[in-house]
């Protein structure tokens, strides 16, 4: 007889790299040719920039160190000026704001609801005082992007797509990062490709991709090895570069070789990796919802998922219960993260003390006082998901008076 697991799953690893990105590393070791613009083509880099391109449905695409330097480049790129406002949800990154403010732009940030969602009306109501909007699907929860679109393209505000956590994510079968202006991706260790670090943005608009990548590092004539869409003849990339030629200041955010020969394998492999994470997170969902105090937001309608970690709300608590809630989980085998009660967390914007004026986002706060975050990577076994839900279930009645289970 099997004897019953008891150590909790490991949700740090990711999946192994796959085997077809050793011998792509190993050229690369024997040749030391790491620079993306040494080859007069074809380097791993420019090859994965095409593939993505391609995977995503874009025109165009850049691959640079990370999200936040792609979040960076965008908005050098869109030559908004000094002091521009950029609205941005109140829940997000830390690197989101930072990226607004290293583009010499002031950061103006909107409330988000309990489904971590931009709330709309309070988004609305901040549009007429700004010139550019970065929406971030944060942790892969898509906001309306019908009805964020409408409201922008009607006062010709362009938008850029934070998608570091939804690279799969589709809205109306719509690849989430080609809907507005520029996607912005990343492919840091946590994410559903894995390269330790970088990034890569997305864009249609030939002028915001010769302009991004003049400004990436891409200094003399390197910008001639990048290239446009396969058989597109119209010489609109070749014409935006040389508009901009020595007119733009090099920041140097380039990606590597190496980093490109581990993304490339892995690309293949995302599709899979979205289903068994939403299989994943659906699963797990169903069993927290059975509990009165836990509250896993459904998607909005037209939102498919690629989820890789699972959020969730804590209904009926007060503050030393939600800690209670977290430290019972922990002893139970595993670590949830409360956004508003973790020390410094990047995620909450309290914490991010570089902004001149910190808002009142009352709305917000109240979310992230609530709103817990575990990760589920997509390669764990059904019975490590139950481990961390019945982990999750039973800090519940650790902590909390005995209420009626819904669906039991």
């Amino acid at each position: 007889m099997a004897t019953p697991r008891t150590l909790p799953p490991n949700v740090h690893d990711a999946e192994p790299i796959p085997e077809a990105a050793r011998a792509a590393i190993d050229a690369l070791m024997q040749s030391g040719d790491l620079f993306r613009y040494t080859a007069p083509q074809d380097a791993p880099v420019s090859l994965l920039e095409g593939e993505f391109a391609k995977l995503l449905g874009s025109k165009y695409a850049l691959a640079v160190s990370s999200c936040s330097a792609a979040l960076f480049l965008s908005l050098k790129a869109l030559d908004l000026p000094r002091d521009a406002r950029v609205l941005i949800p109140g829940f997000t990154f830390a690197a989101v704001p930072s990226s607004v403010i290293h583009a010499v732009c002031v950061p103006v940030l909107c409330e988000v609801g309990d489904n971590y969602r931009v709330d709309l009306a309070d988004f609305e109501s901040r549009l007429d005082d700004v010139q550019a909007v970065i929406i971030s699907h944060m942790r892969g929860h898509t906001s309306d992007m019908d009805a964020i679109m409408a409201l922008c393209d009607a006062r010709g505000l362009p938008v850029i797509e934070d998608a570091a956590h939804s690279l799969g994510t589709t809205w109306n079968g719509r690849n989430i990062g080609t809907i507005g202006a520029i996607g912005c991706f990343s492919f840091q260790s946590y994410k559903m490709i894995n390269a330790g670090e970088g990034g890569i943005l997305i864009t249609d608009d030939a002028d915001l991709v010769a302009r991004a990548v003049i400004m990436s590092g891409a200094y003399e004539h390197n910008w001639q090895k990048h290239k446009g869409p396969r058989g597109d003849n119209t010489g609109a990339l070749d014409a935006a570069f040389a508009r901009w030629q020595n007119r733009l200041p090099l920041y140097n955010l380039r990606m590597s070789n190496l980093s490109a020969a581990v993304i490339r394998p892995q690309l293949p492999e995302l599709a899979r990796r979205v289903r068994d994470g939403l299989v994943n997170h659906d699963y797990v969902a169903d069993r927290l919802n059975t509990s009165a105090h836990l509250h896993v937001p459904p998607p909005l309608a037209p939102e498919r998922r690629a989820p890789d970690s699972i959020q969730f709300n804590l209904v009926g608590m007060d503050d030393a219960e939600v800690v209670a809630f977290a430290d019972a989980a922990a002893a139970r085998g595993v670590k949830v993260q409360v956004f508003g009660h973790s020390e410094d967390n990047a995620r909450a914007f309290w914490n991010w003390r570089f902004l001149d004026e910190l808002p009142d986002l009352p709305q917000t706060r109240a979310m992230l006082m609530r709103a817990c975050d575990v990760r589920l990577p997509v390669r764990l076994t059904r019975a490590e998901l139950d481990f961390i839900a019945d982990a999750l279930l039973g800090a519940v009645a650790d902590v909390t008076d005995p209420l009626p289970a819904f669906g039991t």
